[in-house]
């Protein structure tokens, strides 16, 4: 069962996503939150496996909640709701580590979907960085990481990295590829090292930056 927690301050879209995340047999919302702060107590206490999070919200904004997850010993991953197609907070979310960014115009069986991948992962960024996203990571300066060193990635690295950016987990890429998931694992780890990065979101954006990908 994946465990949600709901982070909206509208209540009946609150109540409506609620009631439709329910239905699903495998996912259900353990806790609801109306603004940043309660969202960052309930994470503490509920441990969620995976956080919906409004981007805009009254005293803390979803981005906001993002910066004080830092504090959090073990962060669940966080989907983005927004009801903006906003890219400049998709890509500080992107930075601050998001795992996945959706519109609430969504439809149920998406919304369900991601929160699978996400649980299980993966992210959900391949069908949301348009152009607009592109053009925007390559204009902004990535978050300081320990650099770039140059060092070419192999032919499977660079295959699996591939996958990585349409938001396949591990287990998923072994299957793909026919390989282990603890050999997936080695690679993935080997090419944070060469990008020099410290997740696989940072490894994508990274790539597009450097136009690895």
């Amino acid at each position: 069962m994946i465990r949600v927690l709901l982070v909206e301050d509208q209540t009946l879209v609150r109540e409506g996503l609620e009631t439709l995340l329910n239905l699903a047999k495998d996912i259900r919302v353990v806790a609801h939150a109306a603004d940043g702060e309660d969202a960052l107590a309930h994470m503490r206490q509920h441990r969620p496996d995976v956080v919906l999070l409004d981007v805009r919200m009254p005293k803390m904004s979803g981005i906001d909640v993002l910066r004080g997850m830092n504090d959090l010993k073990d962060s669940p991953p966080v989907i983005l709701l927004t009801t903006f197609d906003d890219d400049s907070a998709l890509l500080e979310g992107i930075r601050l580590g998001a795992k996945g960014y959706l519109l609430k115009d969504v439809s149920l069986d998406r919304l369900t979907n991601a929160i699978r991948l996400v649980a299980g992962g993966g992210t959900m960024f391949s069908p949301v960085i348009t152009e607009r996203l592109v053009r925007g990571i390559h204009q902004a300066r990535l978050p300081a990481d320990s650099g770039y060193d140059q060092e070419t990635l192999t032919g499977r690295e660079a295959e699996i990295l591939r996958l990585m950016t349409g938001g396949y987990s591990n287990r998923e890429i072994a299957t793909a590829l026919n390989l282990s998931e603890g050999t997936v694992k080695n690679h993935v780890s080997n090419i944070l090292s060469k990008l020099g990065v410290r997740d696989r979101t940072r490894a994508v954006l990274k790539a597009i930056e450097k136009s690895i990908i």
